[in-house]
């Protein structure tokens, strides 16, 4: 990466989250935080889950304590729908490093501005599905379907880091901003990019729902979509800032909360094959095996 992106604007820093003092010593002098750092991987997170703790609970502890420690004006913490009605350690996880980040935004003081993104599906990152059916396709193999009914949301990377800028232009200390954004089935999915690459003939295979995975994926919560504010293409969810009176919690209850239902990739507006396929298209790496390029690593 020193090598890659050689400027005298970037900095490198040799270190580890789970580390306080190399965190602390890493954001001296620094204004703005985007929290990334996260193991993301459902099965990896499966077999290790406290690891997953150790990186996205305590690493992000480290990480907020550091910012307020050395005064940085604002963080953004990057979340994902599956801490939403989490089913595997990796959702949980980030689940628990939200629930930190909120926690320690109430503590934050007057001159530090903690807030979070939660999004879905990037298309095309790594890791994920269509290059996963881009390299089956390439090597001749069946596209492997787990579920053809299950529904993801779908954002290009332009959209994932609008919406984190949306977040550090307008977070307050403990919000959670989530784009609406459209969802579509795996089978439309596949059909869309098989389209666009003439391979419509192709085989598929519906091999079954995998351990950790859900049937869709849920942005916000019934709970909270009680209490979000709806800001035209975005959801903020602002913070439960209540003291630490136990009684509030056991007391006051919310009855919008028994009207209200979730926000999730069943349930928001739903891609038809031609709809997927104009989505496709903002992906350069998509254009370019319609022009006939070869496929290449997508990083």
């Amino acid at each position: 990466m020193r090598k890659r992106y050689a400027s005298d604007k970037l900095k490198f820093y040799i270190g580890d989250v789970r580390d306080y003092n190399a965190v602390l010593n890493a954001t001296r002098g620094v204004d703005y935080i985007y929290h990334a750092a996260a193991l993301k991987q459902v099965p990896s997170c499966e077999f290790h889950p406290m690891e997953a703790v150790k990186t996205n609970v305590i690493g992000t502890e480290n990480l907020l304590e550091a910012a307020i420690t050395n005064g940085v004006k604002r963080v953004v913490c990057l979340s994902t729908d599956k801490a939403v009605y989490p089913i595997n350690a990796m959702g949980i996880s980030k689940a628990m490093m939200e629930k930190v980040m909120v926690a320690k935004s109430r503590n934050a003081g007057p001159n530090t501005v903690i807030c979070g993104t939660r999004y879905g599906n990037v298309m095309a990152s790594r890791g994920s599905v269509i290059p996963l059916f881009v390299d089956q396709l390439h090597a001749g193999k069946p596209l492997t379907i787990t579920d053809p009914a299950m529904t993801r949301f779908m954002m290009t990377l332009d959209d994932a880091v609008e919406l984190v800028l949306y977040a550090f232009k307008h977070g307050e200390n403990g919000d959670i901003f989530v784009q609406k954004a459209p969802a579509a089935t795996i089978d439309v999915l596949a059909k869309a990019l098989l389209g666009l690459l003439d391979k419509q003939n192709h085989t598929i295979n519906v091999i079954g729902t995998r351990h950790g995975e859900k049937l869709f994926e849920t942005l916000l919560s019934r709970e909270e979509m009680a209490s979000a504010e709806d800001r035209g293409g975005y959801y903020r969810v602002p913070p439960d800032l209540r003291d630490l009176n136990y009684g509030k919690f056991v007391e006051q209850g919310e009855r919008t909360i028994s009207v209200s239902e979730d926000y999730n990739s069943h349930n928001t507006e739903r891609l038809d094959v031609e709809g997927m396929q104009k989505l496709l298209l903002k992906l350069d790496f998509i254009r370019d095996l319609m022009a006939g390029k070869p496929a290449h690593a997508i990083d």
